[in-house]
């Protein structure tokens, strides 16, 4: 990807609180003009402010992507933030992860009839052809689990575990990079609190 992209990345401005830096965000933005400003992440505990995101985007006249592949379980289950309603032009996500489908992905647009046609010619036929439809009928039933009650009661309590584990580490005298954690990741810093590398850990 970085053959075809030139990416530019932002930064926490404090790995203690894991607070994004959006005063570096919007410098970076207005000094490359990018194309699209991306908000998502790998390995971040803190929720995300799309608002922000959108604001410094609109400024510079770049597209936003969210990709909320970790999260999307508690973004379907209404207990995390959805970019859309911050005006995010797409979002990317899998299946499985929080959502609990078999393996996949998913891009999704609405608004700009422009993009999703882009998005689908980019797909269909250049990125892919034959749909297996045992895997679509077992992510239309994972879609239609996540539109229960009992979903939001799932993602509710994975919320409640995650913060139940933080204490556990914290009564442990564990270091937890971003401070703690808003979503199901926890981030344990092992190295500076018990003195073993990550690989040691596992």
């Amino acid at each position: 990807i970085n053959k075809v992209f030139n990416f530019v990345r932002y930064k926490m401005k404090d790995v203690d609180t894991g607070e994004i830096d959006y005063d570096h965000l919007r410098e970076m933005a207005l000094e490359h003009k990018p194309k699209i400003i991306l908000a998502g992440f790998s390995a971040y505990s803190r929720e995300l402010d799309y608002a922000k995101f959108k604001a410094i985007a609109d400024e510079v006249g770049a597209y936003t992507v969210a990709d909320m592949a970790h999260i999307a379980g508690l973004i379907a289950a209404g207990v995390a933030k959805n970019p859309f309603d911050y005006g995010f032009d797409v979002i990317t996500t899998t299946t499985h992860k929080t959502l609990r489908g078999p393996r996949g992905g998913m891009i999704l647009t609405r608004e700009s009839e422009e993009i999703a046609k882009k998005i689908n010619k980019a797909v269909f036929p250049g990125m892919q052809g034959g749909p297996h439809m045992h895997q679509i009928a077992a992510k239309a039933v994972a879609f239609g689990e996540a539109l229960q009650p009992s979903f939001k009661d799932y993602a509710t309590q994975i919320l409640k575990n995650a913060k139940a584990m933080e204490k556990v580490f914290r009564d442990a005298g564990v270091r937890l990079m971003c401070g703690g954690t808003d979503n199901h990741l926890l981030l344990a810093d092992v190295y500076s609190s018990l003195g073993i590398t990550g690989q040691e850990a596992e």
